[in-house]
């Protein structure tokens, strides 16, 4: 169940981390560039804490670098929304508000887990992902308060990415929750929803109809999309199996 656990938060950071790396040298402003950077930083370095923990759990000598780079699409377990090609800058701030909305509280409440090692874990990310939503936040009222172009655009996006954010609120394992292992996602929907409400409507934007939702990444169902993304990630390792710098 924790390995699962670990493999899960892993895969959601790792995949986004390398969508977001993907701007570097295309992003609108240098300084904006530097920023999308440092996101895809953080993001990948608390995958690497989460592969480590799964790792340790697993128990059977797989480190963060097996774990990123030697399993299958089939085998991750990110939901979909964060597999998403990376798109125009609207779509990437978009989908990087309407997550870190989530992930942030969600850290915030498993900073209290009754393991250590995951407490840890949650205690040096959620300081990451507070600093995300506020940026994300920001470019997006920026984007929808700005011009027709850039309203139009960020308007496109939400009403793209809408029909995936249902997936981030999928129970967690019980015996997890009861435990006092970590949060549980259904419980965090009401408090996600009031702060992207509040910030849609400095963003002059519509909140998407809910409807029905995207599925299945959990359970390693992906779309089309993960299998090229993982195939340039992990080609120099799959090519040269143990290679060092």
């Amino acid at each position: 169940m924790l390995l699962a656990f670990a493999l899960r938060r892993a895969d959601d950071a790792l995949v986004l981390g390398h969508r977001l790396s993907e701007w570097t040298g295309r992003a609108p402003l240098l300084e904006e560039e530097l920023a999308l950077a440092n996101l895809a930083l953080d993001l990948i370095g608390q995958a690497r804490e989460l592969y480590a923990l799964a790792g340790e759990i697993a128990g059977d000598g797989r480190d963060e670098d097996d774990l990123a780079y030697l399993r299958t699409d089939r085998e991750y377990s990110n939901i979909l929304l964060v597999e998403l090609p990376r798109g125009d800058f609207a779509f990437t701030i978009a989908r990087q508000f309407l997550y870190a909305s989530f992930v942030d509280r969600w850290w915030r409440a498993t900073m209290a887990s009754t393991d250590p090692r995951v407490a840890a874990i949650a205690a040096k990310a959620e300081k990451e992902t507070a600093y995300h939503l506020r940026h994300s936040a920001e470019w997006l009222i920026r984007l929808g308060d700005g011009t027709d172009e850039s309203a139009r655009r960020a308007q496109a996006a939400l009403d793209k990415i809408w029909p995936y954010v249902g997936e981030m609120f999928e129970a967690e394992d019980a015996a997890l929750v009861t435990a006092g292992v970590c949060a549980d996602p259904p419980s965090l929907r009401a408090a996600w929803d009031g702060g992207v409400n509040a910030v849609l409507a400095q963003a002059k934007l519509q909140r998407p109809r809910d409807g029905w939702m995207q599925t299945g990444g959990r359970a390693g169902r992906h779309s089309e999309h993960l299998g090229p993304m993982l195939a340039e990630m992990q080609h120099l390792q799959r090519t040269h199996p143990g290679a060092k710098w």
